[in-house]
């Protein structure tokens, strides 16, 4: 099974967008399995996102899975998706930008990557061994 391109075409298109100097929206499947979206902003099934640098916080666009926080109405919240909930990204400004196909859902609603707080790094690192070297002068 080979890699799908759509993650690599939608991060291209987010940086082309952004060297324009326009603002890059996503159109994202709101009925897509285990997505972290807010509900009340969905219509027509779909959610509408800006993925502005300036709008988004601490995002991370992975080949399995892109997430950010985000500001609702004022209220900070944590997005992510599957890059194959993504159905189209494109310019506000203009419009322009690529659609994507509509896939078929998994059988297993995709799993989120655990969110690691600099705390929990760590406290996850391995304590340092002594070295067995000394200094000789």
């Amino acid at each position: 099974m080979s890699i799908s391109n759509r993650p690599y075409l939608i991060r291209a298109m987010i940086d082309w967008i952004v060297d324009n100097d326009w603002t890059p929206h996503f159109q994202v499947d709101a009925n897509y399995p285990g997505i972290l979206i807010p509900r009340e902003f969905v219509e027509d099934d779909m959610i509408m996102l800006n993925i502005h640098p300036d709008a988004i916080r601490e995002g991370s666009f992975t080949n399995e899975w892109f997430g950010f926080k985000t500001r609702f109405q004022g209220v900070e919240q944590q997005l992510g998706f599957p890059p194959d909930a993504v159905l189209a990204v494109y310019a506000r400004e203009n419009g322009e930008g690529l659609p994507f196909p509509k896939v078929d859902y998994p059988d297993v609603a995709p799993v989120p990557p655990t969110v690691v707080s600099d705390d929990t790094k760590q406290a996850a690192k391995p304590a340092k061994k002594k070295s067995h070297l000394s200094i000789v002068k």
